[in-house]
């Protein structure tokens, strides 16, 4: 239990840090071709960059479905092997702009929200690279538990490309 106040903590501390920010870093433009209705359901986390709210996670997931206001249900669920235990924040996410891009913005505390941008995505949504407000957030996400090698290396190079550190990268055990 300490384990989950723990990690909504950080999740809140971040928000509230990040305010209200919908930016995005300067080599990242979110994908044109979005479909939240295709977007919605269960993603895994392939690669992240480290950050508190997930550290020491393994076996991350997104799962994302509709609120009967029409906003996106986030529920964020990993397992800490160190105690044992599963973790999970649940928040909400909201689109930014016109509903064919992908930059939603998401809360996982009251009214502050982040930036969460989709600049990579595949034609048939089994694969997304994601950003947040700034180059310290950085997330491969896919349909499946693995990605193929070629569609990894795609990947780390339009995230490098795009001013990320991938070399930072952590890759949880699915």
């Amino acid at each position: 239990m300490l384990i989950y106040i723990k990690w909504i903590f950080s999740l809140c501390l971040l928000t509230i840090l990040s305010g209200c920010t919908t930016g995005k870093p300067t080599n990242v433009e979110p994908v044109t071709h979005f479909d939240v209705n295709r977007y919605l359901g269960q993603w895994y986390e392939i690669a992240r960059l480290d950050h508190s709210f997930e550290r020491g996670l393994d076996q991350v997931t997104a799962t994302y479905s509709l609120n009967p206001d029409s906003s996106i249900k986030v529920i964020n669920r990993g397992f800490n092997s160190e105690n044992q235990q599963w973790q999970q924040a649940q928040g909400k996410a909201k689109l930014v702009n016109q509903p064919n891009i992908g930059h939603l913005k998401v809360s996982f505390f009251g009214p502050f929200y982040g930036s969460y941008i989709i600049f990579a995505l595949e034609d048939d949504y089994s694969a997304a690279l994601v950003s947040s407000y700034n180059y310290d957030y950085l997330w491969i996400l896919a349909r499946e538990k693995d990605i193929s090698p070629e569609l990894l290396h795609r990947y780390l190079a339009l995230a490098k490309q795009a001013g990320f550190d991938t070399n930072q990268l952590i890759y949880p055990q699915q």
